[in-house]
């Protein structure tokens, strides 16, 4: 049993062709996914499809990339929240790679998102690119650490993995561990505690091999999964019983949940 903790299937791309989707999902035992909210004019569709399916999830959030938005407060966070199937507030955090000059707006959102997940008790969903150093000091500032939630997508140092946990942060995990040349990144999954870590696709983007290049979908976490027990020469089934423990454990859900 898998759980793609990361995925965007209110996407273009993927959202055309949810019920193939879903059944490639239960074909490989991915039994969960969480969708994944990158601004907040879209995020009615992302709720919607959590609220039409038992086996999905939403989050709430703005993404650092989104730079002309108009920008949510904590308290509109919050309210946007409240809902049983909203289990996070993001994505949010920094990326100093795909957008640069003055990015104080990135770090004054990203603070508003850590704000609103301390009112409302929920974890954040956290991306930094380029970043690493001022995204772990804003989530120390804003004291982060009291809800935790996790590190999407990966791909920092384990040094950078290291003081995220220590802050009660997860580590995910997703295609990107399986290309050849992700070595310093093969490591820090082998060093990450089991009891730490989560597995995601962030679908419609970076399919793992054997699919690299092509339409990633949340069926692919599988592939996520294989190589990381390949790394840690441990058996598929106690990567796949840790991660999603791991998940249901982070954002509060019943263990049978769909």
């Amino acid at each position: 049993m898998f759980i793609d903790s990361h995925c965007h299937l209110d996407f273009p791309d993927l959202a055309h062709n949810l019920d193939v989707l879903l059944d490639k999902m239960r074909e490989n035992q991915v039994t969960h996914a969480l969708c994944v909210s990158v601004n907040l004019t879209d995020f009615p569709r992302v709720l919607a499809l959590a609220q039409a399916h038992d086996n999905l999830f939403a989050s709430v959030g703005v993404h650092p990339d989104y730079e002309n938005q108009v920008e949510p407060d904590a308290h509109q966070l919050v309210q946007l929240a409240d809902h049983p199937k909203v289990i996070a507030i993001g994505e949010t955090g920094l990326d100093y790679y795909r957008l640069q000059g003055d990015l104080e707006w990135q770090r004054a959102r990203f603070r508003q998102h850590i704000r609103a997940a301390r009112q409302c008790n929920k974890p954040l969903i956290i991306h930094t690119r380029s970043a690493a150093d001022d995204t772990l000091r804003i989530m120390r500032e804003e004291g982060a650490d009291q809800v935790g939630g996790v590190m999407h997508c990966f791909t920092e140092s384990w040094e950078v993995a290291k003081r995220a946990i220590d802050m009660n942060f997860y580590i995910s995990f997703s295609g990107i561990v399986t290309f050849k040349n992700a070595v310093a990144l093969k490591d820090v999954a082998k060093k990450t505690p089991l009891n730490r870590m989560l597995i995601e696709t962030d679908s419609p983007y970076l399919a793992p091999v054997p699919y690299r290049g092509k339409l990633n979908q949340p069926a692919f976490v599988l592939h996520v999964a294989e190589e990381i027990a390949r790394l840690r020469a441990v058996n598929l089934n106690e990567i796949a019983a840790a991660t999603t423990a791991n998940f249901f454990r982070l954002f509060k859900l019943p263990t049978l949940v769909g």
